[in-house]
This record gives structure tokens, C-alpha cells and sequence, in this order.
């Protein structure tokens, strides 16, 4: 059964290569580039296989991103992927595999490993982590603007090999996308009608910290644990901080 994946990108000349070197095994490749500015579009040209290539705008919606990449695929089965992220010759086997045997499963779930500053991380909100980045695209849909997830109604399995991801290669880098995912997400709940206030700002940053460092355990993952418990906490810091400022410019306006 062919398979399409989609890959979205914003000036990823460091990842692109050695993502698109791990999905040669699917039969078509999109790439949905985000105005990029740096060498990525000119790196896939130089690769030796056809990538198709359209360019479009995020606009800080993921979700219509991803769509707009599901609607250029020319298979029914669609797989993800970050340019971040590298797909395993085993995922690659079991994925090909699993779709020749399966016709009544909507989805595929499958692991992802963390790979932050050269350690692995096996708790906290990223250990065990399951992804439904296999799918038909006749059976679902995606939802959210950003983390966005795809939902079917079908049957899902999981498969056992896994993703590796690779993201946030700097503090720096970390914090900068962080900024920018929590733009997003501000406004998406706040076009919710979802509201923040002094006490929702201390409990869900607080929160994120305690279920990720000790419920989750993440200080099993030593200091890389700590530094990641405290940027997701400062991660939910800024959301409900920026919410606040939404709703406070309303009500000055």
C-alpha cells in the first residue's frame, strides 16, 4: 500500500537532509515550507529524489498547515514528520509491513524518543509519549492550532519502534520557540473564551512543574530533567501570562 508523508519546515537547513535521508521508503514526499529564508528549499532541490515543495504561509495555525499539506498527498495513507524528527529503518520496516496487512485501522500510534543537549529523555511529559502520526486520511480529522492531534473514529494501533526527536538544540533556541508556540496557543484559547487570572497563572505553572519533574518523574533524567521541567513550567507561565494580556487589551480597547 503507497504512503505519502508530509513534512513542514521553516528554515530548517540543519534538519532537512537528514530527515528526508530517513523517509525514502515512502513513495511520495511533501514538503509544506513556510517562507523559509535560509538554505532548506535549495538543499531539497539538491536532494536525489522528488520532494514536492509548496509554499504557504503558517499564519500561527498548524493545524490548517498540516491540512493544507493532507489535501496535496496523493495516497490515502499519510505520515507526519518534523524535520526534527528521524524515522528508524525498523519504523520504516514495521510501518510498510503494517499497512500491506491492515484495511479495517483508521491510525497508527507511535512512540517518539526525546533527545535533548545528548541525553534521552525517559520522563517527564516527553517519556512514553505515543503520537498518532499514521493515518488514513479518509478516516479523521486534525484538531487544534497548535500540538494539533489527529482524531479518527476507526480502529488505532500502535506500532513499536520509534520516532527520534531531536528538538531545541540550545536553551536559546528552546526559549524562542517556546515564545512562539505560546503566542499561538494564547489566542487560541482565548478565541475560546477561555479566561486567566493571578491564581490560574500560579497554579498551571506550578502544576506543569510538579507533574513533570516529580509525578512524571523527570528528575530521573538529572539536570537535562530539571532544565526541561522548568521551561515547559515557564511554558505554561507564558500562556496564561499572554491570555491575561488578551483579555486585559479588550477591556481597555
Amino acid at each position: 500500500m503507497s504512503i505519502s508523508t508530509v513534512v513542514l519546515t521553516k528554515n530548517e537547513e540543519v534538519n532537512i537532509i537528514d530527515c528526508l535521508e530517513t523517509l525514502r521508503f515512502c513513495d511520495e514526499i511533501i514538503v509544506i515550507d513556510d517562507n523559509s529564508t535560509d538554505r532548506t528549499i535549495d538543499l531539497i532541490e539538491r536532494f536525489d529524489r522528488e520532494v514536492k515543495v509548496f509554499k504557504r504561509e503558517l499564519n500561527g495555525d498548524f493545524s490548517a498547515q498540516r491540512k493544507f499539506g493532507v489535501e496535496k498527498t496523493s495516497n490515502d495513507w499519510v505520515l507526519f514528520v518534523d524535520a526534527d524528527e528521524r524515522i528508524t529503518p525498523d519504523l520504516a520496516t514495521e510501518i510498510k509491513e503494517n499497512l500491506s496487512a491492515e484495511e479495517y485501522v483508521g491510525g497508527f500510534l507511535i512512540p517518539r524518543l526525546d533527545y535533548m543537549w545528548g541525553k534521552q529523555l525517559k520522563h517527564g511529559e516527553t517519556g512514553n509519549i505515543k503520537l498518532l502520526r499514521l493515518f488514513n486520511k479518509n478516516k479523521g480529522n486534525l484538531k487544534g492550532k497548535v500540538h494539533e492531534t489527529w482524531e479518527t473514529k476507526s480502529n488505532v494501533k500502535i506500532l513499536l519502534s520509534p520516532i527520534y526527536h531531536y528538538p531545541h538544540p540550545s536553551i536559546s533556541a528552546f526559549l524562542k520557540e517556546i515564545n512562539f508556540y505560546t503566542d499561538i496557543r494564547a489566542k487560541e484559547l482565548y478565541e475560546k473564551g477561555i479566561k486567566s487570572n493571578l491564581l490560574s497563572i500560579v497554579l498551571h505553572t506550578k502544576g506543569k512543574f510538579i507533574l513533570n519533574y516529580f509525578i512524571k518523574r523527570g528528575f530521573q533524567d538529572g539536570t537535562a530533567g530539571l532544565v526541561h521541567a522548568l521551561l515547559m513550567s515557564f511554558h505554561s507561565f507564558l500562556v496564561r501570562g499572554k491570555l491575561w494580556l488578551l483579555w486585559q487589551k479588550k477591556q481597555d480597547s
